[in-house]
C-alpha cells in the first residue's frame, strides 16, 4: 500500500490506482479546497429565504456565452446512468445512447470495496480494455462504438471516511473527480474525447466557482490544457434554481450545460419549504407548478447562453409479465419525452437499456439538428412565485404506504452495498428515497401523520420482510421521519452505517 505523508488509507483493500502520485494529488486537491467547501456547507445552513440575487444582477442581464465543447458532446440526446459497477458500465457504454453517466452519487453505495472497483472499472472502460463474467459464466464486452462517459463525483456534502487527510475524512466529491482525472484525463484527450464530469446537488454560484477553481487547479498540476474538463451541473436544488445563470457563469470555461435533476428538486423542495405540503410522488409530474417553472426557466437560460439543456430521468423498468402494464408505462415515458424535445430541451436521461431506443426515436423525430441551442424560447416568463408555487393534488393512504415500502426497502438494500435498486417497477436510487421519507417526514410535521400511525403502516407494508438489513433499515427511516429536524441528507447517516459494516 501507498504511503504518503498525512494520508491515512482506512480500509485495507488496496489497488494500483491508489498509488503514493496519485494519493499525493487527490490529498494537495483536499488540503487546497477542503476548507472552503467545509465553509460553502455552513454558508447553506445559514441560507434563508429564496430570491435571485441583487449582488448578481449584471451577470443575469450581461451578454456572455459558455465556452464552445468539443464536437463529440454536440449531440447528447439520450443519455443513460447508473452505477460503476463493470457489468453496468458495459451495458450502458453499449446501451446505443450517447453519453453514460457513471455514478458515484445517488445510485452507488459507496463502501470502499464500491469506489474502488468503480474506479478501475472505469480505468479500464476509458482504455476499452473492461470485461466481465456473470456467475452464469456469460461475458460481456464493450463495443467498438461506445456512448461518451461522463463521471458524477459524490456531492459536496459527503465525504470519504476511508482516506484521512491530515487526520480529517476528506471530500467524497474532490476524491471521486481527482483519481479518476489523474488517471484518465490525458488518456481520453489522445482518444479524441475528454475528461467530462456532471456536477451534483450543488446550491449556489460560490460552489460552482469551487469546482472551477479545483478544475483548473487539476489541469494546470497534470499539465492538462485548461478547458479540456467539461462539465453538466444537475439544478435539483431549490436554492441553485434562482441561480441558474450564476452558476452556468462561474463554469463558463468548463461547462457543458444543465440537467433537470428533478428527483431530488423535488426532495429538495420539500426541504426547503417544509410548511408547503406536496400531494404524492406519484401526482409531481413535470408539466405542472414549480417543476414546470423550473424546466422552462432552465431550457430559456441555457440557451441564451449556448448551452445545453438536459431533461430529467425516465425511471420506468420494462415489464415483462404484464402486457398491458408495461404499454401504460412505456406511454407515460413516451409523454414525458415528448414534452421535454418540444419544449426545447436538448436531450433526455432514462435508467434502463431497453428505454434509449424509445427515447431517441421521440427526440429524432422532433430534433432533425444535434441539439436546439437555437431555441431561445424568449416567450418563457418565469417569476419567483412561479418556482415556488405548489401543484394541486392530494395525499393518500396509497401515497404513504408507497413511501414507506420504496424508503425501507430502498435503505436496506443501501446498507447491503446496492445503491440502485427496482423496486415496483422503476429503478430507485438516492434520490427518490429522499422525497420517500421527506414526505412522511413532512406529514408527521403537519400533525397529519402520528409517529404510531407510521408505526402501523410499516409494520403491515414491511411484514413479509425481515432478512438482511431490513431491522436497521426500519430504525433508520423511522428515525428520520419522525425527527424533530430534518436530517440534512439520509445518506449521511446511512454512510456511518455501511462504514461500520466494513469493519
Amino acid at each position: 500500500m501507498a504511503v504518503v505523508n498525512g494520508v491515512e488509507l482506512k480500509n485495507p483493500k488496496s489497488s494500483p490506482l491508489l498509488s503514493a502520485e496519485a494519493l499525493a494529488f487527490v490529498a494537495d486537491l483536499e488540503r487546497r479546497f477542503g476548507e472552503r467547501r467545509r465553509e460553502l456547507l455552513e454558508r447553506r445552513r445559514a441560507k434563508k429565504g429564496f430570491d435571485f440575487l441583487p449582488e448578481t444582477a449584471s451577470v443575469r442581464a450581461g451578454d456572455w456565452r459558455v465556452a464552445p465543447v468539443p464536437d463529440c458532446l454536440a449531440d447528447r440526446r439520450v443519455e443513460i446512468t447508473g452505477p460503476t459497477e463493470p457489468k453496468m458500465i458495459i451495458n450502458a457504454l453499449n446501451s446505443g445512447a450517447t453519453v453514460f453517466m457513471a455514478d458515484f452519487e445517488d445510485s452507488l453505495a459507496p463502501s470502499w470495496e464500491n469506489v474502488v472497483v468503480g474506479q478501475e472499472s472505469l480505468f479500464a472502460a476509458v482504455r476499452k480494455t473492461l470485461t466481465f463474467t456473470s456467475p452464469e459464466g456469460k461475458a460481456y464486452k464493450l463495443n467498438e462504438k461506445i456512448a461518451q462517459l461522463f463521471v458524477r463525483p459524490r456531492g459536496w456534502h459527503l465525504v470519504e471516511q476511508h482516506v484521512h487527510v491530515d487526520g480529517k475524512p476528506m471530500s467524497g466529491s474532490l476524491f471521486d473527480f481527482g483519481l479518476f482525472f489523474f488517471h484518465n484525463a490525458k488518456e481520453q484527450l489522445a482518444r479524441g474525447v475528454g475528461p467530462f464530469f456532471y456536477l451534483p446537488k450543488m446550491e449556489s454560484h460560490l460552489e460552482a466557482r469551487l469546482w472551477n477553481d479545483v478544475f483548473c487547479f487539476a489541469q494546470d498540476t497534470l499539465g492538462v490544457k485548461r478547458g479540456s474538463i467539461k462539465a453538466t451541473c444537475l439544478i435539483e436544488t431549490l436554492p441553485a434554481a434562482f441561480e441558474m445563470d450564476e452558476i452556468l457563469y462561474e463554469l463558463r470555461e468548463h461547462s457543458a450545460g444543465l440537467n433537470c435533476g428533478r428527483w431530488d428538486y423535488m426532495f429538495s423542495f420539500i426541504k426547503k419549504q417544509p410548511d408547503n405540503l406536496l400531494p404524492d410522488r406519484g401526482q409531481l409530474t413535470m408539466d405542472k407548478g414549480f417543476l414546470r417553472a423550473y424546466s422552462q426557466k432552465l431550457i430559456q437560460i441555457y440557451h441564451r447562453r449556448g448551452a445545453h439543456a438536459m431533461g430529467g430521468m425516465a425511471a420506468q423498468i420494462p415489464i415483462k409479465d404484464d402486457a398491458a402494464a408495461n404499454e401504460a408505462a412505456l406511454a407515460k415515458v413516451r409523454a414525458d419525452k415528448l414534452r421535454e424535445v418540444t419544449d426545447g430541451h436538448d436531450g433526455t436521461w432514462v435508467a434502463y437499456p431497453a428505454l434509449v431506443p424509445i427515447a431517441k426515436a421521440i427526440f429524432d423525430e422532433h430534433m432533425k439538428t444535434p441539439n436546439q441551442l437555437a431555441r431561445t424560447r424568449d416567450d418563457v416568463v418565469v417569476t419567483r412565485e412561479d418556482l415556488l408555487r405548489v401543484p394541486e393534488g392530494t395525499r393518500t393512504d396509497a401515497g404513504l404506504r408507497q413511501n414507506v415500502r420504496v424508503g425501507v426497502r430502498y435503505l436496506e438494500a443501501w446498507l447491503r452495498g446496492q445503491g440502485c435498486v427496482p423496486l415496483y417497477n422503476l429503478m430507485e436510487d438516492a434520490a427518490t428515497a429522499e422525497i420517500s421519507r421527506a414526505q412522511v417526514w413532512q406529514q408527521v410535521r403537519h400533525g397529519l401523520l402520528t409517529p404510531e400511525r407510521l408505526d402501523q403502516v410499516m409494520s403491515e407494508e414491511l411484514q413479509p420482510f425481515s432478512e438482511g438489513k431490513f431491522s436497521e433499515a426500519r430504525t433508520l427511516f423511522r428515525s428520520l421521519s419522525t425527527a424533530e429536524t430534518f436530517e440534512e441528507f439520509l445518506t449521511v447517516p446511512a454512510y456511518q452505517r455501511l462504514v461500520a459494516s466494513e469493519r
